[in-house]
């Protein structure tokens, strides 16, 4: 049978059913209707609606300096160990010394400081063998290190919300600083909110936001190149009608205005203080892979906003480290953090003795 026929043979039987149909509804009888399948029936569970909780952020132990410090740890470690192997304490030693401690960024100042105590004790036979030259090379290393009052400031008994100002130019992790302390706030029990003041750079509102989203923490954000100490204000104000404890403010790196950044950021504190809270803090952050340009950024920062300790970041990489001392010994002002990597556990608070064994390898 071909097409042809399949086709008048399909259309004769439509005819028929369709000539039955007519038949019945002139006897009055019900119509045939072509049957279908009953949707199965839907079982419908009462289901509470819950508020979206926040995505967990661990706070594991912070790493090991000396896991992270391998480009500082080889300079280090390459002049000790020469030194170690000689019998005695020449020009050449010294001159090993001076290197390693100028190549991990010690600075000029801290590093003469540092040898001339040594040299003099030479001098005066109190010290006779390389293993004990390096003995109080790392002590005097420490020493310099170990006075600095490097907890954050947090006052519970203010009543009022906390301010900690986050400063330091674009680049150096200040955003993520911000974060990373948010979280690890909030991890300690504390209740905070992150005042997004960066404005002039539309990418830190969204890292901050999303930051918020992940923690639990209250953000307050301004429009795009809006004026920063309004957003800060804003947000230390909406803070204290919440009973939050802690604002956390991003603050400009750099402007796309006319106004010196130095000047705006002086406006940011002043504006800061005047809302309902206090400034307990003033962190700088620095890109420890900028070596001595960070003591510079420091000096202008500090004069700026009366810096109270510095966040050094990026010290897992190929910074070096010796920054640290240049910033204690000149300016005075305590490394209270430092960034070992990428995770919240990995801005760690600053162990002078940690840092300085990891250095020389132990």
């Amino acid at each position: 049978m071909n097409d042809t026929w399949v086709y008048v043979a399909l259309a004769a039987a439509v005819l028929v059913v369709g000539g039955v149909a007519v038949a019945l509804r002139s006897r009055g009888a019900a119509p045939v209707a072509t049957p279908v399948a009953a949707p199965a029936p839907v079982e419908t569970v009462p289901v509470a609606v819950q508020p979206v909780a926040p995505e967990p952020v661990a706070v594991a132990a912070p790493p090991s300096f000396r896991d992270r410090l391998s480009r500082a740890r080889g300079v280090f470690a390459t002049a000790t160990t020469g030194v170690l192997r000689r019998t005695t304490i020449d020009q050449s030693t010294w001159d090993d010394l001076e290197e390693a401690m100028l190549r991990a960024d010690l600075g000029v100042k801290v590093t003469t400081a540092l040898l001339d105590g040594l040299r003099a004790r030479v001098k005066d036979r109190e010290i006779t063998e390389p293993a004990a030259l390096i003995a109080a090379l790392r002590h005097d290393m420490t020493s310099r290190l170990a006075s600095a009052q490097r907890g954050l400031n947090f006052d519970a008994s203010l009543g009022t919300p906390n301010i900690w100002l986050m400063v330091g130019v674009n680049g150096a992790g200040k955003t993520t600083s911000v974060a990373k302390i948010a979280a690890q706030q909030i991890a300690l029990g504390r209740t905070v909110l992150m005042a997004a003041g960066d404005t002039f750079r539309a990418a830190a509102g969204e890292q901050l936001e999303t930051w918020a989203t992940r923690t639990g923490a209250a953000i307050v954000r301004g429009a795009e190149g809006a004026d920063p100490s309004s957003v800060v204000f804003d947000g230390v104000q909406s803070a204290a009608a919440r009973g939050i404890q802690l604002v956390l403010a991003d603050t400009a790196g750099r402007l796309q205005t006319n106004t010196n950044l130095m000047d705006e950021l002086r406006k940011v504190r002043r504006v800061a203080e005047k809302a309902a809270g206090v400034v307990t803090e003033v962190l700088l952050v620095i890109d420890a892979t900028t070596g001595q340009n960070g003591l510079v950024q420091a000096r202008q920062f500090a004069d700026a906003t009366q810096v109270t300790g510095v966040v050094l970041t990026k010290l897992d990489g190929s910074a070096k480290g010796g920054i640290v001392f240049a910033i204690e010994t000149e300016l005075g002002i305590p490394v209270k953090l430092v960034g070992l990597g990428e995770t919240v556990a990995d801005l760690a608070p600053f162990d002078p003795q940690e840092f300085v064994a990891a250095l020389f390898d132990e």
